[in-house]
């Protein structure tokens, strides 16, 4: 289903994230890598976008579906992966991941970005109706003002590399 033009803020924040997600497994599943230089972009990504992206879905979005007695139980997954991923972020700002850590942040991630695109998203679409949706979005707009608005350029330690031939 094509994104309603009031979701794709968030959207566009969440492929900023997944690319971070893409390069941390492609790079730590290939080889052996410094760990501090993942966590400082982890720990930027929080700083200039996750931070503001995770309190506008927290007072705003998710309240707004949480309306709807199907998407009670989602929402309610959802704050916990917040929980969850907020703990992962602050371990990185003190630079306590190892490279599974890594790896196991990255999918969590990846995962709770595509439920809410895949679930709450395409829920919320098909259960408000335009106005609600334009004031829902304006909200949002207003919200995410406060967040970086492009992706993080990768350090030279963080960019993916051509893969060698074998």
């Amino acid at each position: 289903m094509l994104r309603d033009k009031n979701l794709v803020p968030l959207s566009r924040q969440h492929q900023h994230a997944l690319a971070l997600c893409v390069r941390i497994d492609r790079t730590l599943q290939a080889e052996e890598a410094d760990c501090s230089p993942w966590q400082a972009e982890m720990w930027q990504l929080w700083q200039q976008e996750v931070a503001v992206h995770f309190a506008a879905e927290e007072t705003i979005l998710f309240p707004a579906a949480a309306r709807f007695p199907e998407l009670q139980e989602l929402v309610s997954q959802l704050l916990d992966e917040h929980r969850t991923l907020r703990t992962a972020f602050e371990r990185a700002s003190r630079t306590e991941l190892a490279s599974q850590d890594l790896l196991a942040f990255g999918a969590q991630l990846s995962g709770h970005i595509r439920k809410e695109e895949r679930h709450l998203f395409e829920a919320l679409q098909k259960l408000l109706g335009p106005d609600e949706f334009n004031q829902l979005g304006d909200q949002l707009q207003s919200a995410l003002a406060g967040a970086a608005d492009a992706c993080i350029i990768p350090t030279e330690a963080t960019r993916l590399r051509p893969q060698r031939s074998k």
